[in-house]
């Protein structure tokens, strides 16, 4: 019995990450084409839909997967989605805000709401939290580019605001309207990224305890998992010991 309870085990976690991946790649191909409609198909010239791209390619998201979403743009038959932002409070006082895509902006609220509401959260108005955060560029690349002080020098010369180095990799920062020029800079230099897109950096953070933390996790969780919703941003601290514990 205890090997079939642990293959049951890896095939429920094996359905549990098949089933993330297939939300994740269905996201990732929204973001591709209503980038695609809004402007140029080619990628080289449509800003949006190269970082769009990018990101896909990141999360090993399949060619064809990505050139479908193109063409379902090009062929006219894409659904026509709106892009909206919520904005709330989490457990503990969290700041989060919410970049949804819906076709259904009525649909799309409620579902936000009732997940802000059924897991101690508050969902505000828009500009509510906002203020404590900033929009910039993030691009990240693997610790096998090169060194920290050769990464800093790349980013200063891509016209970069900022670089962090650690075990995990690199993080450069830029202004988000220069997200692109970084990038392609960059690229020049250390080669393709890991991942480059838009972020909201919090200006200040909100620390939350062990209880806080499992708490915050459920919210983002539901959240993460509403079709509708595209990404989830927030503003939390935890310790490594904290961390640890989740």
């Amino acid at each position: 019995m205890a090997g079939h309870s642990k293959w049951a085990n890896i095939q429920h976690r094996k359905n549990r990450q098949d089933s993330v991946r297939s939300k994740l790649f269905s996201k990732l191909s929204k973001e591709i084409t209503v980038a695609a409609k809004m402007g140029d198909p080619d990628p080289d010239k449509n800003p949006r839909l190269r970082l769009a791209v990018k990101e896909a390619r990141s999360n090993s998201m399949p060619k064809d997967n990505i050139e479908r979403a193109i063409k379902k743009a090009q062929g006219g038959d894409a659904d026509n989605y709106e892009e909206i932002r919520y904005e709330g409070y989490g457990p503990g006082g969290v700041a989060v805000i919410v970049e949804a895509m819906t076709d259904n902006r009525n649909r799309t609220a409620s579902n936000v709401r009732s997940i802000f509401t059924k897991y101690g959260g508050n969902l505000g108005e828009t500009g509510s939290v906002a203020f404590m955060f900033e929009r910039k560029g993030e691009i990240r690349y693997p610790a096998a580019v090169g060194d920290a002080d050769a990464v800093m020098l790349a980013a200063i010369e891509a016209g970069a605001e900022d670089a962090e180095s650690g075990e995990d990799g690199h993080v450069v920062l830029c202004a988000d309207t220069a997200l692109g020029e970084v990038s392609a800079a960059l690229e020049a230099q250390l080669g393709e990224s890991d991942s480059t897109r838009l972020i909201w950096q919090p200006g200040t953070t909100t620390e939350l305890d062990l209880e806080g933390m499992q708490k915050l996790m459920k919210l983002l969780d539901a959240l993460e998992d509403d079709d509708d919703v595209q990404r989830v941003t927030t503003n939390f601290e935890a310790s490594d010991e904290v961390l640890a514990q989740l």
